[in-house]
């Protein structure tokens, strides 16, 4: 059950990353051109594209982690290989520490915030704000899914896509 919970998780957030960046791609190439053909541009896209890379960035955070992409030091782990799921299970802690308070302090941040209005396309910076919340909560989500693999075996996701030990010089 938790495998397959894992594969739609993994599935959804995928989408939701592609779609996004899709369309930040599509309103910025599309105002680029408007400008460049008719030295007009579109006034709301700057705005939303760069709320939409708020939210991308958040939303594909928790992706990052499971495929090992954010940068990580493992220095200690390598000095104490008998100690290191020890040392992993305590990063855990710690993230998932911090996951909860990025959760309850964008929750507060959204709260405080939803009267004010965007300037173009008069948003609520309430809901700009959300993306920290869930972006957390996604990241959490996908702490607890990635734990026992990663703390016992220090296992990652790889495909073709993404492959965080071929990126290391």
């Amino acid at each position: 059950m938790l495998a397959t919970f894992d594969r739609h998780l993994l599935a959804v957030n995928r989408a939701l990353v592609v779609v996004l960046l899709a369309a930040m791609a599509l309103m910025v190439f599309a105002n680029v051109a408007l400008r460049f053909l008719t030295d007009h541009s579109i006034l709301w896209v700057e705005e939303a594209s760069r709320y939409t890379m708020v939210w991308l960035t958040f939303l594909g955070a928790g992706l990052v982690m499971r495929y090992g992409g954010h940068i990580g030091i493992d220095t200690l782990e390598q000095l104490a290989p008998r100690f290191a799921p020890m040392i992993r299970a305590a990063v855990f802690a710690l993230l998932a520490l911090f996951f909860c308070v990025m959760i309850v302090v964008g929750i507060r941040y959204a709260i405080l915030t939803w009267a004010q209005t965007t300037p173009v396309l008069e948003w609520p910076i309430g809901a700009i704000y959300l993306a920290m919340p869930i972006g957390s909560a996604l990241m959490l989500v996908h702490l607890v899914v990635m734990a026992r693999g990663y703390i016992a075996r220090r296992e990652l996701l790889g495909d073709g896509e993404f492959d965080a030990d071929a990126a290391k010089l």
